[in-house]
């Protein structure tokens, strides 16, 4: 099938998304006489680009409340999220960076900082920390790739992971539950929790726009984190009820 065609399949299985709220791979691979397979791949396409989140066998619409800010704000907003991480950071400190935009933001300003071990388990952000002045010594996971977080995962990763220990752990999420903790879409969520065990500070970066979204996947439960640095746009109250589970919580200001 050409390229044109599956833009124009791809443009359709949107809009039926969007009118119905959610369709299954079954039903969208007889409707366009193609293969569950190519389904697949079309909506993990069209999630890897905001447009819709997939459920196990389909894909169901973005609500409402989790329509993206213009970048202009949310970029300020995640750089002072990340001047806030990045001043935790010591010369020396062995470090782990998760996969996420909010995390990979902090990379920039580690320039300054010395004799850093790094470990991720994501290609975009070992290939920026790879190009630092400083040259921080980068470690790798290695494990199984996963389309959906753009990450590695699984056991072998989990492995590598238990054979360090580490100062601090600098992890996002795809929503905050102020009751439970964090939350994902991704159901891949044992590599994270391995992270937890293995730092001595657990460092959740997230932006205010994403608490109280109860995302039915828990991925760190409250008494696993020591830290949350999100922005300025926090509900006092919201943090009032994350710091009743012994949670810092830091809100950065934007400049």
């Amino acid at each position: 099938m050409s390229k044109r065609n599956t833009q124009q399949r791809r443009h359709a299985i949107l809009s039926m998304v969007n009118e119905q709220g959610e369709v299954s791979v079954d039903s969208l691979a007889k409707h366009f006489a193609t293969s569950e397979v190519t389904v697949r791949k079309d909506l993990a396409e069209l999630e890897k680009n905001g447009l819709l989140l997939r459920r196990y066998g389909g894909a169901v619409s973005i609500p409402t409340e989790m329509v993206s800010e213009p970048e202009e704000q949310v970029s300020v907003r995640k750089l002072a999220i990340a001047k806030a991480a990045a001043a935790r950071i010591r010369d020396h400190n062995r470090i782990i960076i998760d996969s996420g935009s909010t995390t990979a933001s902090l990379i920039s300003l580690l320039n300054d900082k010395h004799g850093l071990i790094v470990m991720t388990n994501s290609l975009s952000v070992a290939n920026a920390l790879n190009s630092l002045e400083n040259e921080p010594t980068l470690l790798m996971t290695g494990g199984t790739w996963d389309p959906h977080s753009e990450a590695f995962q699984g056991q072998v990763a989990e492995s590598v992971l238990r054979s360090y220990d580490f100062d601090q752990l600098f992890i996002g999420a795809d929503g905050i539950d102020t009751a439970r903790g964090t939350t994902t879409f991704n159901e891949l969520v044992g590599l994270s929790r391995v992270m937890a065990e293995v730092s001595r500070e657990v460092v959740v970066m997230v932006e205010s726009s994403k608490v109280g979204r109860k995302i039915p996947n828990l991925e760190l439960p409250w008494v696993n984190i020591s830290t949350l640095i999100t922005d300025d746009g926090l509900d006092m109250e919201a943090k009032q009820q994350i710091e009743q589970h012994g949670v810092q919580v830091v809100c950065a200001a934007a400049e």
